[in-house]
């Protein structure tokens, strides 16, 4: 070690009450609830800014949930009662909720391990480092693109992306398209490429809601009964009709799209894709297509595996009640799919989880109310 390292000065550790890891609609929420409750806490983000998750989904996106459902805890949405905001609207409103409440976002800081320290939790990101009694973990189940062991074996001429990647037809080559997944995401982007291309829509059929999401009833009416009463009041872990829907982790029903709109629409269905034959996707019926694209919506795996703590289940699944850890006292959760109930990664749901969660904190002690500063953080 040389002179120069010598005398460089150590990092210094910040010290929270709590540190919310995800700067999304959940972290947000938690934020609100926290600084409500007067303690000092931090958001850590790796996003450059507030709502970049929302910004890097695909263009022509719009929320399912009209506007009317689509506030967070204390902050009504800026939109016309039954209009379905576009993805910047959404990402707009997260960064104007953060200012609004002035909330402590701290952008661009990746979160690299999660452990226990002599004084509680430590939170490493880089060369920065955080302290805290209690850490909420903020996050959706959707970091990781999924796709098929088989995809790498596609003709390099053949275009493929993951919806997560996906922004417009503008990224594909001239030719038919392959949709593989016919979820939610598969659907609205099969639709959406169907103008210009030819369209195969391969997957298990997921079911539809019984009702158009775009008319008036369906705006006005419909819309909350499913979403704020069976999604958020009766699919919930309290109900046997919730615990069986939570087991089955299956893609929730088409919303906005129909069966019969592909069909209007000229998209083919065809079962799923099976694995490659000759550079090409071969389907479990043993047809071969002829595409020159494919877009894989085929969903997201979580990672957390820079939480070092004994609190996942063997296949990887935090261990929790309603967002509280089971085996860590001062962890939590809030975001996750079906944390609670069907609504918990909507916007009308993260709220009450989120509540919930500081309320636990509350109970649970080791914060010091008051102590916070304008912006609810306080440095020791």
């Amino acid at each position: 070690m040389d002179a120069m390292e010598l005398e460089r000065p150590q990092a210094v550790c910040e010290r929270f009450d709590v540190i919310v890891v995800g700067g999304g609609q959940a972290g947000l929420s938690v934020g609100y609830h926290l600084a409500r409750r007067g303690l000092s806490f931090i958001i850590l983000d790796a996003q450059p800014r507030i709502g970049e998750s929302w910004r890097r989904r695909w263009d022509s996106l719009k929320l399912f949930t009209p506007a009317q459902l689509d506030g967070l805890d204390g902050m009504r949405f800026p939109a016309r009662s039954g209009t379905f905001p576009t993805k910047d609207q959404m990402a707009d409103y997260l960064a104007a909720y953060a200012r609004h409440f002035r909330l402590p976002v701290r952008n661009g800081v990746r979160v690299d391990r999660l452990s226990r320290g002599a004084g509680g939790y430590l939170v490493q990101a880089g060369d920065a480092s955080f302290q805290a009694a209690h850490v909420v973990v903020a996050m959706a189940n959707y970091q990781r693109p999924v796709v098929p062991d088989f995809a790498p074996g596609l003709d390099p001429a053949v275009i493929q992306l993951h919806a997560g990647a996906y922004r417009g037809p503008a990224q594909l080559r001239d030719g038919a398209v392959l949709v593989a997944g016919a979820g939610n995401s598969g659907a609205e982007i099969a639709l959406e490429l169907s103008r210009s291309r030819k369209v195969f829509l391969a997957g298990e059929d997921v079911g539809e809601v019984p009702f158009r999401i775009g008319s008036f009833l369906g705006r006005h009416v419909l819309s909350w009964l499913v979403l704020r009463f069976a999604f958020h009041r009766l699919l919930t872990t309290d109900t046997p009709m919730g615990r069986k829907m939570r087991a089955a982790h299956g893609p929730a029903p088409l919303i906005r799209t129909r069966s019969r709109d592909h069909a209007a629409a000229g998209v083919e269905r065809t079962p799923r894709v099976a694995g490659i034959e000759g550079g090409l996707p071969v389907l479990d019926d043993g047809r071969v297509l002829q595409v020159a694209n494919v877009v894989w919506c085929t969903g997201f795996r979580p990672d957390f595996s820079w939480i070092d703590l004994p609190v996942f289940d063997p296949d990887g699944r935090p261990l929790h009640r309603r967002g509280v850890a089971e085996q860590e006292a001062g962890l939590y959760f809030v975001g996750l799919n079906f944390l609670y109930a069907m609504s918990s990664t909507m916007i009308h749901g993260v709220g009450r989880d989120a509540r919930h969660v500081v309320d636990a904190i509350a109970r649970r002690g080791g914060v010091s109310p008051g102590r916070a500063s304008a912006f609810g953080i306080s440095l020791l």
